[in-house]
């Protein structure tokens, strides 16, 4: 499978007192080195990185073959913005494109790999696939190519969401219990119920 990524990482982290939640550290190792690393294990051919606030502190993180960081001129147009520059960046045609955030904490290779086999056995006319723990939807979600040129061809506006709801019966819900998929955190608060819920700490790193 031609395998291509979009990792949204361009957020100002307001919730979280104007930092970069992706810098957050989970056993010494910050967010966002956790998941390039567990997304690489994949195989990917492309994994294109949204940067846009801290894009100077985040940038030296994220290196590696076939993986390319895209500046978001201005991030604070919201997480839209960066999903489409994310996808206009990717130069493949791609059999799947995973979509992902740089601030979930638990997800781990073998999680994303059960995605993907999902997303491979998915029924004929699917073209969109995400994780669902109880009544809430997770991430990351997969999508086909021809779902990137149809969110690329509508307004600014447009996204992954937004072809969701447009297209229910070309979406497949991947039903699960591991809170993996729907674990991220935006505020002080979610930190300390992380810690509460799994004796999991997340600690910044010396320079916030």
């Amino acid at each position: 499978m031609n395998l291509g990524v979009v990792l949204m990482a361009a957020g100002s982290g307001s919730r979280m007192g104007f930092k970069p939640k992706c810098l957050l550290h989970l056993d010494g190792v910050p967010l966002i080195t956790r998941m390039l690393e567990s997304l690489k294990r994949l195989g990917v051919q492309e994994l294109v990185v949204v940067l846009g606030h801290y894009q100077d502190t985040i940038a030296p993180l994220v290196h590696g073959e076939h993986v390319h960081p895209v500046i978001h001129p201005e991030p604070d147009q919201g997480q839209i913005s960066s999903q489409r520059l994310g996808l206009a960046s990717l130069t493949q045609g791609h059999d799947a494109i995973i979509m992902a955030l740089a601030d979930q904490p638990l997800l781990e290779t073998e999680d994303l790999q059960l995605l993907l086999e999902c997303f491979h056995a998915r029924p004929a006319g699917k073209e969109m696939l995400y994780p669902q723990v109880g009544q809430t939807p997770g991430n990351p979600v997969i999508i086909t190519n021809a779902v990137k040129q149809d969110i690329l061809l509508r307004a600014n506006e447009y996204g992954c969401r937004q072809w969701r709801q447009d297209h229910p019966s070309r979406v497949e819900r991947f039903l699960s219990d591991n809170t993996h998929f729907s674990c991220d955190v935006d505020t002080p608060e979610d930190i300390l119920a992380l810690q509460a819920s799994t004796g999991r700490t997340l600690t910044w790193g010396p320079s916030l």
